[in-house]
């Protein structure tokens, strides 16, 4: 059972019709600041890398303990910025659950306004897989504010931090935070949290939060090999240095071409960082580990075969046309390029797991599932932001005839891709349930840390 003081929390959480834009945040914290001079104060942090302004509202007075709470760490995630709003507000309206929870805040909204008007295109809805896709914007691993962190690692160096990374960093460094949530969402399937250290008592609560709002764990495959299982939903989070260390037990060299995170960054203060990753639809399988009379090797080589065939489609498009573009720097192309090359190491990794011997055993529905799911979602995702590039220079008025051969075949296979999408067993979830689970989950974690097991024992894994 969810303590009662959560279950309250629960219902303060709000109908939501659409996500909320750059703007529309900025404007959101600005209110919250206003209505709360007393408790609150906004103040900004650093600029995006077009200028924007990145705004910090800080609750609370000096205590045993700070936390940093910030949305928009990819900019196709916006649950988070309203989980964060929403969060701000509570924090100032409520001085007991501010004592509850025994931290001062440190909370921004977006903290990539630049790469959220990228994605403003669907954030209204309609909430199809097509729309979605269409308007999609991920960036490439270099211009992605979670990956840029510093990293020395063996051969493995990044130190060119982005301007919203390093506001990030100096805020770390400032305020050395017990708690760090970095507000993520995931796109199809179920509810899953990353820790960056075990915190046996703390997953139950995480695990009972969706359920409590009708949303499934995910159950499936992980994000990647090398990501550890803490429980049911709860993984540790992901290193590069796992990941570098991986590959060389693999024989495979290094090819990572970006840094480290927040988690391993503010783990030198001993901080604790919780990423709730939610869907925007669920998949009815996500929970289910019944096994199936496909094998696992099967069910990734099925995922290896859609990644590669969405590598070609993105290498080939970019041989087509590299030599006509009119905006060979713009954020599209500079993502096609980083997803080509990505989505073909991944389809070999893939395939080299579908060969080994402990991938043959039947694989569960939920194993199934994902990875198909993973396939699809990659090629609606990735080949979108190809026909974004595309347009974007036909809309720069390129005329040139490799550009438009290009903008035909890419669509042509995209509509291949949408047909053998399932996109009819998947469930739109309600905003509101997405913020709520975010949200319990950001308090329940600080109220976790500021209770009797939590301050007092070790900060370190």
């Amino acid at each position: 059972m969810l303590p009662e003081w959560l279950e309250s929390e629960l219902d303060t959480v709000p109908d939501f019709d659409a996500f909320a834009g750059a703007e529309e945040l900025a404007r959101l914290l600005e209110a919250v600041a206003a209505a709360h001079p007393d408790v609150a104060t906004l103040r900004v942090v650093g600029e995006s890398r077009q200028g924007e302004p990145l705004l910090c509202l800080t609750i609370g007075s000096p205590g045993p303990a700070e936390a940093l709470v910030f949305g928009l760490p990819h900019p196709n995630e916006p649950i988070g910025g309203l989980t964060a709003v929403h969060l701000a507000r509570r924090l100032c309206a409520d001085a007991q659950l501010r004592a509850r929870l025994g931290h001062r805040w440190h909370v921004i909204a977006c903290i990539d306004p630049d790469g959220l008007r990228l994605n403003e295109g669907w954030l209204r809805g309609p909430f199809t897989r097509e729309h979605y896709a269409r308007h999609f914007y991920r960036p490439a691993g270099r211009d992605q504010i979670e990956w840029t962190f510093p990293l020395d690692y063996k051969d493995a160096h990044f130190d060119t931090p982005l301007p919203e990374t390093r506001a990030l960093m100096r805020l770390i460094d400032e305020h050395r935070p017990e708690l760090v949530c970095s507000l993520h969402n995931s796109e199809l399937g179920g509810v899953y949290y990353y820790l960056s250290r075990t915190e046996p008592a703390l997953y139950p609560i995480l695990q009972e939060v969706p359920e409590r709002l009708g949303l499934p764990l995910h159950r499936g495959e992980p994000e990647a090999p090398h990501i550890v299982r803490y429980a049911d939903g709860v993984y540790r989070v992901g290193s590069i240095r796992r990941a570098y260390d991986r590959m060389a037990e693999q024989g495979q060299l290094w090819s990572g071409d970006s840094g480290d995170n927040t988690a391993s960054y503010a783990s030198r203060h001993g901080a604790l960082t919780l990423i709730s990753e939610l869907p925007y639809w669920i998949d009815p399988t996500a929970d289910d580990e019944t096994p199936t009379g496909t094998s696992y090797a099967e069910a990734l080589a099925g995922k290896a075969a859609a990644v590669a065939e969405l590598a070609e489609v993105l290498q080939r498009g970019l041989d087509a046309v590299q030599a006509d573009l009119v905006t060979p720097d713009s954020p599209y192309w500079r993502a096609t390029r980083f997803f080509a090359g990505l989505m073909a190491r991944t389809a070999e990794s893939t395939a080299a797991r579908a060969r080994l011997p402990e991938s043959d055993r039947p694989a569960t529905v939920a194993e199934v599932t994902t990875l198909a799911g993973d396939g699809h979602s990659f090629q609606l995702r990735y080949g979108g932001i190809l026909l974004r590039g595309l347009d974007d220079e036909l809309a720069a008025g390129n005329r040139a005839e490799p550009i438009a051969r290009t903008r035909a075949r890419t669509a042509a296979r995209y509509e291949r891709w949408l047909a053998a999408d399932p996109a009819s067993a998947y469930a739109v979830i309600p905003i509101r349930s997405l913020v709520a689970t975010q949200y319990a989950a950001t308090v329940a974690t600080a109220a976790h840390l500021a209770g009797p097991c939590g301050r007092g024992a070790s900060r370190a894994e």
